[in-house]
């Protein structure tokens, strides 16, 4: 078990992992920017280091920095709580070559399920029903081709990102052609890659996700599902957990498959 850990993140995220840790016996280590300093996550932790002045991106985003004051107060292991540094594979990859463990996926998970064309293939092979979709698409052309296949109405998709961004509704093949320029741009414009795909969409659905947690020696288990139905523009306002009015055996179908 890890003696010290340091966590990368801040606010209410960061006060429940020192509050864990402390009830694991484990030494908690905080970072802030400067404009944290007061927080309640520097308070609570065993030991606090600054970041340094400056926004996010100078800060807690910076990978450098933070591992840095990890190897300088001899943390094991970092946790990166949500958002931040939490996705960022060369980060891990970093604290791998630096001999400290990250609390999360590995770089070869992170890079397989980022690319949701690449999460749909891993959940294919594995047996997970699927509605009816398309990988990358060169070309419109091709985009219209694989829509006729789907039938309408379809969904073209951003591969990389999230947040609802890039993402459309197309009822129609003229619809199509007129998005599909659109939504590859606000790939490249916001997550650096112009991956398209299609999916069938699904007007009355219920968007139920399940937390799965593994111990890294093979071990999976899932431990809830939460009902993210209520959205704005594609982006989750309410998470529900646990999801009401779910069967029980449909709520053990969904643990099986994840």
């Amino acid at each position: 078990m890890f003696k010290k850990v340091l966590i990368a993140n801040r606010g209410a995220i960061a006060t429940r992992i020192i509050r864990t840790l402390r009830e694991m016996g484990i030494t908690s280590v905080a970072v802030y920017a400067d404009v944290d300093a007061r927080s309640l996550h520097v308070r609570q932790a065993d030991e606090a280091y600054s970041l340094g002045e400056g926004g996010a991106a100078d800060t807690y985003l910076n990978s450098d920095k933070v591992l840095e004051i990890a190897r300088a107060c001899g943390a094991e292991a970092i946790h990166p709580g949500y958002g931040f540094l939490s996705e960022n594979a060369t980060f891990v990859s970093a604290c791998e070559a630096a001999g400290i463990v990250f609390i999360g996926p590995t770089p070869e998970q992170m890079q397989s399920f980022g690319l949701k064309h690449r999460a749909r293939e891993i959940a294919a092979a594995a047996g997970v029903p699927l509605p009816p979709g398309s990988g990358l698409l060169p070309d419109v052309d091709a985009a219209c081709a694989e829509a006729a296949d789907i039938g309408y109405p379809v969904m073209l998709k951003s591969t990389a990102g999230g947040g609802g961004i890039g993402m459309q509704v197309c009822d129609s093949e003229a619809v199509l052609r007129e998005a599909f320029n659109k939504v590859k741009q606000l790939g490249k414009n916001n997550f650096a890659d112009d991956g398209v795909f299609l999916e069938k969409y699904i007007a009355r659905a219920r968007h139920i996700e399940v937390q799965a947690f593994g111990d890294g020696q093979g071990s999976v288990l899932a431990i809830g599902e939460r009902d993210c139905s209520a959205q704005r523009r594609n982006q989750k306002v309410i998470e529900e957990c646990p999801a009401p009015n779910l069967p029980e055996p449909v709520r053990q179908r969904l643990y099986q498959l994840a």
